[in-house]
């Protein structure tokens, strides 16, 4: 079976990813550069998943959307890579999740969402497995200090016991994250060169430099 992973670069698509490949099935990438106001898709630091790419020997497809049309544009690059399903990184997000179940309808194909309503657990052992890190972080009780630190498997406890509690997943918004080594990537990202914005109640961390290096 082959399957089109949507692709950000964060913690929840490689995992996502390695699942399918566990499954046996063949699968590639697909990316979405949206506008920063996307209520869809992930912004920051999607330009390097072409080294995640690279990392792992996986095909990428990249895809430039604009905010009124990034569905109907993600629907038409789909149907180009002509695969057998559709799998997304979706955790908790209804809004996501339905409307990649929409595009499926459209084109007659599958979809898969296999981190769907995962436990803290399952986030626990994607951190220990994989090296993820905060790009990005919009709410109360994360601050600067949090932009391009490693998302540890000890993390998970401290989200959770913020008041109000923090989704560990970051799935509502208020975070997300780039990852530099994973169990099927061939090689590592080491990143060099970090730049942080911090404005008001929210902050990214924007990679300036990184390289592929051996695991």
């Amino acid at each position: 079976m082959k399957v089109v992973v949507l692709f950000s670069g964060g913690k929840d698509s490689v995992y996502a990813t390695q699942l399918c490949l566990s499954w046996g099935w063949e699968v590639e990438w697909l990316t979405l550069h949206p506008q920063e106001d996307s209520m869809m898709f992930h912004h920051p630091n999607t330009e390097w998943c072409k080294l995640q790419a690279k990392a792992a020997g996986i095909k990428l497809h990249e895809i430039k959307v604009k905010h009124e049309t990034e569905l109907a544009d993600l629907e038409k690059a789909i149907k180009r890579i002509h695969v057998d399903g559709i799998v997304s990184g979706a955790v908790a997000s209804e809004y996501q999740k339905q409307r990649i179940e929409v595009i499926g309808e459209h084109l007659n194909l599958p979809t898969f969402a296999p981190l769907w309503h995962k436990s803290p657990d399952v986030l626990r052992e994607m951190l220990e497995m994989m090296e993820v890190y905060f790009v990005s972080v919009s709410a109360g009780g994360l601050n600067e200090k949090w932009l391009g630190k490693r998302f540890e498997a000890a993390d998970v406890g401290h989200l959770l016991a913020m008041r109000p509690a923090i989704h560990p997943f970051l799935e509502g918004g208020e975070g997300e994250t780039f990852v530099a080594n994973a169990p099927f990537f061939k090689k590592r990202i080491e990143i060099l060169k970090w730049e942080r914005k911090w404005s008001g109640q929210s902050g990214k961390a924007l990679i300036k430099k990184a390289e592929l290096t051996e695991k």
